[in-house]
C-alpha cells in the first residue's frame, strides 16, 4: 500500500513492537505527530515538558523492561535537547532509538530556522545514525535502527527524518522485526578451555559482574558459576540485582565507593572472572592495584577488552551464551579459607550508625522492609546514588536503574516515569539529591498529568552533596558554590504540580510516610532532610588503590 513517510514511520514502529513513544513536537514533526494522531489507538504518546525528559524516560522504560526504549524531538534545539539522554544510554548501553525532525532536503546545510546538524553532533555517541534523504528508505532505515540498537552490545540510534520525507508518498508493506542472531564466532572450544583452565587453576577466584549479565540474561547462569566455585561475586554499579544481594556469596559494590570486601578481596584474589563489565577509572583501571591476580574477561564487545586493564585471558561474545559453553569445563571447587577470609571482610563495617537520626541508611532500611527486591528503582547522581547501591539490597535484575557511566544529574525522575509505565503493576521510586531534583523538576507535571505514580524521596541535605564531599577531602573545605540555600519547599513544590508533597525530619515518621506515598494514586515527592555533613563511605581517593579506604570508623 502507498503512504506518507510519516504513515510509514508509525507502521513501521508498531510492527517493531513500540507501545510507547516519549516526545515533544515541534514544526519540524507535525506530520509524524498528525499520523500519531490517526494512530492512537494504536501506540501511545507521552508528552514530557523537555525533550531531555522524554530522553531519560525512554532510557527508564528500555532498563526496565528490556525493550528498546523510542523517543521523538522536533528540529535544531529539540533535537540537541536529546543530546545528554542519547550519551547517557550510549554510555550504560540501554536500546534506544532517537527520532528527530529536521529541515526539508533543500534547505539542509543552509543553516534554516531551527536546523542543525544533529546526525553530527550526535555521531561519538550511538552506536550509529542516519539521515533519511529519500521516503523510500525510510522503512528499512527504521527496522535497522532497531536492529542495531538491540544487537550485540545494546546502545542508541538515531534517525534524523526531514520534514518533507514525512509528507512524500512510498511503497509500505508490514514486515516482522529482523531476527537478531548472536555473534559467537569468537567463543571457540580452544578460547573456552583456555578460560576454564584459569579458572579450575584458581584458589582465591574473585566473580567482578556488570551490566552485562543482566542484558544477556545471565543472572541465573551467574549464580550457578559463582556456587559451583564457590566464589564470592563483586558487582559494578550497572551489575547491580545481577547476583541476588542477600546470597552469602554476595560482598557488594566495587570500586570509588565499593565495600571493603569487594575491595580488599580484588588485592588479595589469584584469579578475578570479569564478566560483562569493563574497567573503569571508578572500579579500578591500574593493573598493579590489583597485582596478585590473573584477570579473565569475557564481553560482547572487543573493545572493552585490554582496554583499561590487561587481561590474562578473554573471550568475546555473548555472556549467556559463553557460560553456556563454560559452565561444562568448570570444576566444582570448595575455597573454604577463601570463603573465611570473606566472611572476615563482610563483617567490617566502614560508617557509624546513628539510630536517632534522619539517615540514608535508615531510609533503605525501611524501604527494603516494606517493598523489598520487587521495588524498581531509579535515582539521579550523587552521594544519595552511592547510598542506594550500598545500603539497598538489590536482588532481581532491572531493579536499579541509574546513569553509570555519564554521571547524568537530573535523569532519574524521567527515568523513574519511564520505567513506571513500562512495568506498572511495580512499585517505582526515584531517589535524588536536592541538586539532581532541580535539574528536572519540571517532569512531576509530566507524571501528573499521565496520572503516573512515582514516587521520589529528595535526599535533602542543602548541598551539591558528593562534590561538597570532594571539597572536604580534597580542597580543604573550601566549599566554593555547592552550598544552595535555595529555600526551595519541596512540599509546596509538588503540591503546586498537582503531586502529594510529605517532609520528613524524624525517624518516628518514615514508616507512616512510605506507606501512604506508595498507595498514592498521584505522584508523591517526599522530602527527607539529612544533615549537610553526612558523607558517603566507604570512598577510596581518586588514583588510590582500591584497599586504600577511607571509613567513618
Amino acid at each position: 500500500m502507498k503512504l506518507n513517510g510519516s504513515e510509514i514511520l508509525i507502521n513501521t514502529l508498531i510492527d517493531e513492537g513500540v507501545e510507547i513513544i516519549f516526545g515533544y513536537p515541534g514544526g519540524a514533526v507535525l506530520n509524524i505527530y498528525d499520523a500519531i494522531y490517526k494512530n492512537e489507538h494504536r501506540i501511545r504518546h507521552v508528552l514530557t515538558c523537555h525533550e531531555q525528559g522524554a530522553a531519560h524516560a525512554a532510557d527508564g522504560y528500555a532498563r526496565a523492561t528490556g525493550k528498546v526504549g523510542v523517543c521523538l524531538a522536533t528540529s535544531g534545539p529539540g533535537a540537541t535537547n536529546l543530546v545528554t539522554g542519547i550519551a547517557t544510554a550510549y554510555m550504560d548501553s540501554v536500546p534506544m532509538v532517537a527520532i528527530t525532525g529536521n529541515v526539508t532536503t533543500p534547505l539542509l546545510g543552509k543553516d534554516s530556522f531551527q536546523e542543525v546538524d544533529i546526525v553530527g553532533i550526535t555521531m561519538p555517541i550511538t552506536k550509529h545514525n542516519f539521515i533519511v534523504r529519500e521516503v523510500g528508505e525510510l522503512q528499512e532505515t527504521i527496522r535497522k535502527a532497531f536492529y542495531i540498537a538491540k544487537e550485540g552490545r545494546p546502545g542508541p540510534v538515531l534517525v534524523d527524518i526531514p520534514k518533507d520525507i514525512t509528507a512524500k508518498i512510498s511503497e509500505y508493506e508490514s514486515k516482522k522485526p529482523m531476527e537478531l542472531k548472536k555473534d559467537c564466532r569468537y567463543v571457540t572450544e580452544k578460547a573456552l578451555a583456555n578460560l576454564a583452565q584459569f579458572i579450575n587453576k584458581a584458589e582465591r577466584p574473585l566473580i567482578f559482574a556488570g551490566g552485562g549479565v543482566i542484558s544477556s540474561g545471565a543472572t541465573e547462569l551467574l549464580k550457578e558459576l559463582a556456587l559451583k566455585i564457590n566464589a564470592p561475586v563483586a558487582t559494578s554499579l550497572m551489575g547491580m540485582g545481577a547476583f541476588p544481594g542477600q546470597h552469602e556469596l554476595y560482598t557488594g559494590m566495587i570500586g570509588m565507593h565499593g565495600t571493603k570486601a569487594s575491595n580488599l578481596l580484588a588485592t588479595k584474589a589469584d584469579l578475578i572472572i570479569a564478566i560483562g563489565t569493563r574497567f573503569s577509572d571508578r572500579v579500578v583501571a591500574n593493573r598493579e592495584h590489583i597485582k596478585n591476580a590473573k584477570i579473565v574477561q569475557i564481553d560482547i564487545d572487543p573493545a572493552e577488552l585490554d582496554k583499561n586493564i590487561k587481561t590474562d585471558a578473554n573471550i568475546v561474545g555473548d555472556v549467556k551464551y559463553t557460560l553456556e559453553r563454560l559452565m561444562n569445563l568448570i570444576k566444582e571447587k570448595r575455597n573454604d579459607s577463601w570463603l573465611e577470609l570473606m566472611k572476615e571482610y563482610k563483617a567490617l563495617k566502614s560508617y557509624k550508625k546513628d539510630p536517632d537520626s534522619v539517615t540514608p541508611e535508615l531510609l533503605f532500611n525501611c524501604l527494603y522492609k516494606s517493598f523489598g527486591e520487587d521495588l524498581v528503582m531509579t535515582t539521579e547522581v550523587g552521594q544519595h546514588q552511592m547510598w542506594a547501591a550500598l545500603h539497598y539490597t538489590f536482588s532481581k535484575p532491572r531493579t536499579l536503574l541509574t546513569s553509570g557511566g555519564l554521571g547524568t544529574m537530573g535523569y532519574g525522575l524521567g527515568a523513574s516515569i519511564g520505567a513506571k509505565i513500562g512495568k506498572p503493576e511495580s512499585k517505582v521510586v526515584n531517589i535524588a539529591g536536592d541538586g539532581s531534583f532541580s535539574m528536572n523538576a519540571i517532569e512531576l507535571a509530566t507524571a501528573v498529568s499521565n496520572k503516573v505514580p512515582v514516587v521520589v524521596i529528595i535526599l535533602n541535605n542543602g548541598c551539591l552533596g558528593m562534590v561538597r564531599q570532594w571539597q572536604s577531602f580534597f580542597y580543604e573545605s573550601r566549599y566554593s558554590y555547592t552550598t544552595l540555600n535555595r529555600g526551595t519547599d519541596y512540599v509546596k513544590l509538588a503540591e503546586a504540580y498537582g503531586a502529594k508533597g510529605y517532609r520528613v525530619t524524624e525517624p518516628s515518621q518514615i514508616d507512616e510516610v512510605l506507606e501512604e506515598a506508595f498507595n498514592s494514586e498521584v505522584p508523591v515527592v517526599i522530602d527527607y532532610v539529612i544533615n549537610i555533613d553526612k558523607k558517603v563511605f566507604p570512598m577510596v581517593a581518586p588514583g588510590d588503590p582500591i584497599d586504600e579506604i577511607i571509613t567513618e570508623n
